[in-house]
């Protein structure tokens, strides 16, 4: 088979054969340059190799889209089937350099044995209805998390627009755990966040999860909304910009939307400081950018 359905099928394929529980998983590897995206570059075939990733994207991507760096403390909203759990762990690093990678979803995931390792927890909950002080108590030392990403994504209804909207409402929700009690100031962002924004917020807690210098990638389902989301993310972050993974299907509506925060990441604790606490931890997706025109 060719085109991007023989594609699709060789990544199915290929995250079976190397244990992964989905082919989920070449999304974040491709953008996170591990050794897995250099596997799938060796076995595709030219035509299929040219459409995931080129030498001058890797380098790009080492250089300047490096999320999940060794000992990162990760939250992973809407984690199952766990496929992103498995290449996330894998860029903490050694056990000694510590890090933690938490999974939440409504559904119970288990921890995949391959690719995994004491780092990886997952937890069963709501994140509709998940407090603040609740995500925060998750982390490292209570410090919230250097790298949160969110994979949720509502049941599709084949109604475009209310598809469209809940996920909007699911990405506004995940802005709300990440930096806290959000204000807008331009008219066009004021209209977002009043568009989107829960009117059941779980808790008041001024201060976001999200640490200084960090970063959040939040999957949409594209729709007119998201150039005026993108422009109400720039009010609270440094840096906005859209994703498309090359593991995405050609139908699929979804795009990614990768934020960061100004300033430098926190120290990254300490193995012995992570056996002390036991946390539940959260779990990892990233994407490697087909496109990633700034908004």
């Amino acid at each position: 088979m060719s085109g991007a359905g023989g594609t699709a099928d060789f990544f199915y394929r290929e995250a079976q054969r190397l244990g992964y529980v989905a082919r989920s998983a070449f999304k974040v590897s491709a953008f996170l340059l591990t050794p897995l995206a250099r596997t799938v570059c060796q076995l595709l075939p030219s035509h299929a190799r040219s459409r995931l990733l080129c030498p001058s994207q890797l380098i790009q991507i080492q250089k300047q889209h490096k999320l999940i760096a060794p000992g990162a403390a990760v939250l992973d909203l809407g984690c199952a089937p766990g496929a992103w759990l498995q290449v996330a762990c894998q860029n903490l690093g050694p056990l000694e350099k510590g890090g933690v990678i938490v999974g939440v979803d409504v559904k119970k995931v288990k921890v995949p044995s391959a690719h995994c390792d004491s780092r990886v927890r997952t937890v069963c909950a709501d994140v509709m209805a998940l407090m603040k002080q609740q995500a925060r108590a998750m982390s490292p030392q209570e410090r919230g998390f250097s790298v949160i990403l969110s994979d949720m994504c509502p049941v599709v209804s084949g109604i475009t627009t209310k598809d469209a909207a809940i996920s909007c409402e699911l990405g506004m929700r995940v802005l709300s755990l990440a930096v806290g009690k959000m204000k807008a100031k331009d008219s066009d962002c004021i209209a977002i966040l009043e568009k989107f924004q829960s009117s059941t917020e779980p808790d008041p807690d001024e201060d976001g999860i999200l640490r200084r210098g960090g970063s959040l990638v939040i999957k949409f389902l594209e729709n007119e909304d998201i150039p005026g989301f993108g422009k109400f993310c720039k009010e609270k972050f440094k840096k906005v910009s859209l994703l498309r993974p090359k593991a995405t299907r050609s139908s699929s509506r979804e795009i990614f939307m990768e934020l960061r925060t100004v300033g430098l990441q926190r120290e990254a604790p300490k193995c012995s400081d992570l056996k002390a606490q036991a946390q539940p931890a959260a779990f990892v997706r990233v994407w490697h950018r087909e496109s990633a025109a700034e908004l």
